[in-house]
């Protein structure tokens, strides 16, 4: 059930952003655990836990310009969001993939306060060094074996879809669960218990778990990224002054 009214208006947080495109479902957990359906241009609030339904691909713009994308079947916490043009000791982007998969385009935010981004997965924490990046988590459960028929739809999909990563046969075991990375510009940092490891243009990576040291792959095993057309990553953001 849906829940909504004053009590839960009264509990909302700072906006962070604006749904831009979305192509199926989205669902918005309150922190006081109410569920709030989005359409194009709700707003995203910090505190707010996204997740995108089967099928369902969603384009978050935040305040700083900076862009998300969320593929179907993922859940993305925004735990903190805070920009202000004239304020950069302010500066505060938190987020928490706990599973699926989306797309990073960094904004203001990132260009002036690269170490004040992160996204936080069960296997790693990711930061940025102004960059445009994939990553998906796996978990044990969505590990399993794909059909053949998701296999044919996956690999459909990716024949339509724009490069926006080096496509790859899709596996039909599917990926192996753990942190996936893919950099397409600039580049990441992934950390976590057993160490750092550092990803550049063109590069893909594997994180298994939080005890796993990052590695590199010499080649994409196996991810896909297919939004719809309308889609296409944003231009860069503008460079001019905005401290």
């Amino acid at each position: 059930m849906l829940l909504a009214g004053p009590a839960a208006g009264a509990l909302a947080g700072p906006v962070a952003g604006t749904v831009v495109q979305l192509s199926g479902p989205l669902l918005a957990q309150k922190p006081d655990g109410t569920l709030k359906p989005l359409a194009l241009r709700s707003e995203v609030e910090s505190g707010d836990t996204l997740q995108t339904q089967a099928g369902a691909y969603a384009l978050l713009r935040f305040i700083d310009s900076s862009e998300i994308t969320m593929k179907p079947s993922t859940t993305l916490a925004v735990e903190q969001f805070a920009f202000s043009r004239g304020r950069q000791d302010g500066d505060s982007a938190s987020f928490q993939l706990l599973k699926g998969g989306l797309r990073s385009v960094t904004g203001l935010l990132g260009q002036r306060s690269k170490e004040k981004f992160f996204i936080k997965t069960p296997s790693a924490t990711i930061g940025i060094r102004g960059t445009t990046f994939i990553i998906e988590y796996v978990d044990g459960a969505s590990g399993a074996p794909a059909s053949a028929a998701a296999v044919a739809t996956a690999a459909d999909a990716v024949s339509r879809a724009a490069p926006l990563i080096p496509p790859a046969p899709v596996p039909a075991g599917g990926l192996p669960p753990g942190l996936h990375v893919y950099v397409s510009e600039g580049g990441i940092s992934v950390t976590n218990q057993a160490g750092q490891g550092q990803y550049d243009p063109g590069q893909f990576g594997y994180i298994k778990d939080a005890t796993t040291k990052p590695v590199k792959m010499t080649s994409n095993p196996g991810m896909q990224f297919s939004p719809p057309a309308s889609f296409a990553p944003p231009p860069p953001a503008p460079s001019a002054d905005f401290y």
